[in-house]
């Protein structure tokens, strides 16, 4: 039977020096340092078998699979279906007052952590990526597809792989920036999981400016 691989790729560094919960919200292109994330991404992937090039319908995912797909003259294909998760919380401002996520007014947003109550269940999020993943299975067979993501879905859907509850810590989340979980599968059957990080020698100069992102997790 065919062996596939489908690379879930977290998009690098976001322009967002005002620390806005930038959400689903448009107009957040990569940094100077994201660009350099998304080429390095290319040149790991131009030893691979890369037959399709599948990204989230917003701008800092698209920008980070563009040097991929130009290198094997493929067209991004937009999925909503890889989108980042929904929020209630988009567009605040953190970084000039995190204790408003305290205020009364968001108390009810907080009554079920496990859904969670204030965003998108889990379980819709896995459902969906589980969607995209499989059609990509269907057009990459034999060889290798990548899907440029968001940490919140791809850690969602790892956790669901790995049998673990879909709730969890934000702070504790092993998927960096332009990182790759490799899903590789025997037919439709997954055999393995990896996780790696092709742009781990320059992740040391976003990690401050990245929530979820901590430099336990950065490998030298």
């Amino acid at each position: 039977m065919d062996i596939t691989t489908i690379h879930l790729v977290r998009h690098g560094e976001v322009d967002n020096p005002e620390g806005v919960l930038y959400g689903r919200r448009p107009g957040f292109h990569l940094t100077e340092l994201g660009h350099k994330m998304a080429q390095k991404l290319g040149e790991t992937f131009a030893d691979h078998d890369i037959r399709a090039v599948i990204t989230s319908p917003l701008e800092r995912a698209i920008e980070t699979g563009t040097p991929t797909a130009q290198h094997f003259g493929l067209e991004i294909q937009i999925d909503e279906r890889v989108i980042e998760a929904d929020n209630k919380f988009e567009g605040l401002d953190i970084n000039s007052d995190r204790w408003q996520l305290a205020q009364p007014k968001f108390w009810p947003w907080y009554v079920n952590p496990l859904e969670p109550s204030w965003g998108e269940p889990y379980k819709d999020v896995v459902a969906r990526m589980s969607g995209a993943i499989s059609d990509a299975l269907t057009q990459a067979s034999g060889g290798e597809a990548v899907i440029v993501s968001h940490q919140l879905p791809i850690w969602t859907m790892r956790r669901f792989i790995d049998r673990l509850p879909l709730a969890h810590d934000p702070r504790k989340r092993e998927c960096s920036l332009a990182s790759v979980t490799s899903l590789t599968f025997v037919g439709r059957q997954l055999i393995s999981l990896d996780y790696w990080e092709p742009v781990g020698d320059i992740l040391a100069l976003a990690a401050d400016m990245v929530p979820g992102t901590s430099k336990a997790q950065i490998k030298k």
